[in-house]
């Protein structure tokens, strides 16, 4: 029997090497200029905070981040030209997905018993060890559980439990969601738009999780032999699933229960949605990564299968999915368009990273 394969546990254990500057000749100008518009935001954070991958320093981002104050946007493929070093994390090789700010009705009350509460963060969410883990495994950062009044640390409720009720009375409700399966996926995508019928927009951000894991649904369908392109099967993309669970409303359920994971969120105002980074992210600029083996802020370049995903895009936010190297989830902002393409996006190809000159300059070409 092979010995398990040993997983790096960021890009700077991985590797990453420099690559040439003609790496960067595919930056279109159209593309820079909003990528920069997008990078100026993230400057704050990336000026000061650590960076996990081991790959930047916060002192690395200086000059760029002030070089990007005054730079003009109609020269911006010119500034990451400049700027920046193409760098490789491991073989480079991507899989990206697609994300979106969902649109979905509800209202400040609830109307249906049918409707689901959009819940804001329980009182008793805290990180602690759990009761029943072993001392010998309390290491790194203890998990989102539940403070029970005695003082005792539990598993917080699973999505199957916040259904039946376990969080009435225990958590702020912000509103109602009219179609729980629309809602189960804003909950994925982390963010959202509840429309209510009088026309106002209430807008929600990710504010805190369960403490379960996320269970990707479209995978546990594959395994059953639901998904594909067969008799009797359905499409493998977020619309697929959606006709699926309409079709199927008592499996449907059983299925998203499957998914533990509970997302509470908080009500957002001005510019949005806000990325992990606390930031807002933009439509077709920004990109949640895994910050273990991409950078905050840093710019990363994708050469897909999907054209319609190639080119620059922002590092300014993360997903439960987002794990390991060059796993990319790319954010398409609102509306019919955007649902579409996040829907279905699924590509394959390769990525480059661009990291401060200083940064790539520590690194082996």
């Amino acid at each position: 029997m092979q010995p398990p394969v040993a997983v790096a546990a960021s890009a700077a254990q991985l590797g990453a090497v420099s690559l040439a500057a003609s790496t960067l000749g595919a930056i279109g100008s159209d593309d820079a200029s909003a990528a920069l518009r997008a990078f100026r935001t993230s400057c704050s954070v990336a000026v000061r905070r650590q960076d996990v991958s081991g790959l930047t320093t916060p002192s690395d981002w200086a000059a760029p981040c002030d070089a990007a104050t005054s730079w003009p946007d109609v020269r911006a493929d010119q500034f990451f030209t400049s700027q920046f070093t193409p760098v490789r994390v491991g073989e480079g090789t991507a899989f990206a997905t697609g994300y979106f700010e969902p649109e979905i009705m509800g209202s400040r009350a609830r109307r249906s018993a049918s409707d689901v509460p959009i819940y804001g963060v329980p009182g008793d969410l805290e990180r602690c060890w759990r009761d029943d883990t072993p001392e010998s495994e309390r290491e790194g950062r203890a998990p989102l559980s539940r403070r029970m009044p005695d003082g005792g640390c539990v598993s917080h409720f699973t999505r199957a439990e916040i259904e039946a009720g376990a969080l009435n009375g225990g958590a702020p409700v912000i509103g109602y969601a009219s179609d729980g399966i629309e809602f189960f996926f804003l909950q994925i995508q982390g963010s959202g738009r509840v429309r209510t019928p009088e026309g106002d927009i209430i807008r929600i951000g990710y504010a805190g999780q369960n403490g379960h894991s996320y269970t990707g649904i479209g995978g546990v369908m594959r395994e059953r032999g639901l998904l594909g392109d067969g008799l009797g099967q359905y499409a493998g993309s977020m619309q697929g699933i959606m006709q699926y669970l309409r079709e199927n409303p008592r499996d449907g359920a059983d299925l998203m229960r499957l998914n533990e994971s509970w997302v509470f969120f908080r009500e957002l105002t001005g510019e949005g949605p806000i990325g992990s980074i606390g930031v807002p992210v933009r439509g077709q600029s920004s990109v949640a990564v895994d910050p273990k083996f991409v950078p905050y802020g840093a710019p990363v370049l994708l050469d897909l299968d999907r054209s319609v995903a190639n080119g620059l895009w922002i590092a300014q936010d993360t997903g439960g999915a987002i794990r390991g190297p060059n796993r990319f989830d790319t954010f398409w902002g609102a509306g019919n368009e955007a649902r579409e393409i996040a829907g279905g996006m699924s590509g394959r190809g390769q990525a480059v990273i661009l990291l401060p000159r200083a940064a790539a300059n520590r690194l082996t070409r």
